[in-house]
């Protein structure tokens, strides 16, 4: 009976230093996991920093800053600016890393094709495609070119820029006229006038106007003081 009894109390004492044990481990994971987490930091982005803002950013995270040597191209970040960095923004990493950082060389420099004489579509195909860009676009109205067709550059073909801009000519400003007030004229004689500049005139009236004579313009569209051109359709509305 002593011995199952000191065999009983034995293998408690066993479980008692199994379970303290097993505890111990756990405490001791949960402490390494929680001080691995209170190193670690999330990246800051860092582009379109300068280098000295970029190095007190990644500083106050407990990190440090390398820049590489050689620059590369980027459309839109400005030259000396940093245009990538690795570990990418956002992700997390240990305290005490060193975040490495490209600088901007700013957008491909390319050598400014001849535009003039090509149409407008054709000239920002070509810039397209030299990876250049239309930086603004100006307009005249001249005979002496061709519609549609670019007339000036700048910069001039042959120099390097990563821009252009284009002057267009949009050609002739076609002639324009103002509608007259036609309401109480006669209606045969007006759709004459008209016709003979190049309106197309339709004179409609089915129904009678009381004490106003038949064939008097009563309505009209397009209505007095508008712009009209030549070709363009008018309706006169006569009393019948």
């Amino acid at each position: 009976m002593a011995l199952r009894t000191r065999v009983w109390s034995a293998g408690k004492l066993l479980v008692l230093a199994a379970g303290l044990v097993g505890t111990y481990v756990l405490f001791a994971i949960v402490a390494m996991r929680v001080a691995v987490r209170a190193r670690e930091v999330r990246v800051p982005d860092l582009t379109g920093r300068t280098v000295p803002e970029a190095t007190l950013i990644v500083a106050e995270q407990g990190l440090s800053l390398r820049v590489d040597e050689k620059p590369r191209l980027h459309p839109t970040v400005s030259a000396g600016r940093i245009a990538q960095q690795d570990p990418a923004a956002g992700s997390t990493a240990r305290r005490q890393r060193t975040v490495r950082a490209w600088l901007s060389q700013g957008p491909r420099s390319a050598r400014v094709p001849s535009l003039t004489g090509e149409t407008e579509r054709t000239a920002r195909l070509r810039l397209q495609q030299d990876g250049l860009s239309v930086s603004e676009v100006a307009e005249v109205r001249s005979a002496d070119f061709p519609p549609d067709v670019v007339i000036a550059q700048n910069p001039a073909p042959g120099s390097s820029g990563t821009s252009v801009a284009l002057l267009i000519n949009r050609g002739e400003r076609s002639a324009s006229y103002v509608m007259p007030d036609l309401i109480g004229v006669d209606g045969d004689r007006a759709a004459e006038y008209l016709r003979r500049r190049g309106f197309r005139v339709a004179v409609v009236g089915d129904h009678p106007y009381p004490g106003v004579p038949a064939g008097v313009v009563i309505r009209q569209t397009p209505a007095g003081g508008f712009q009209i051109a030549p070709g363009e359709a008018i309706s006169l509305e006569v009393s019948r």
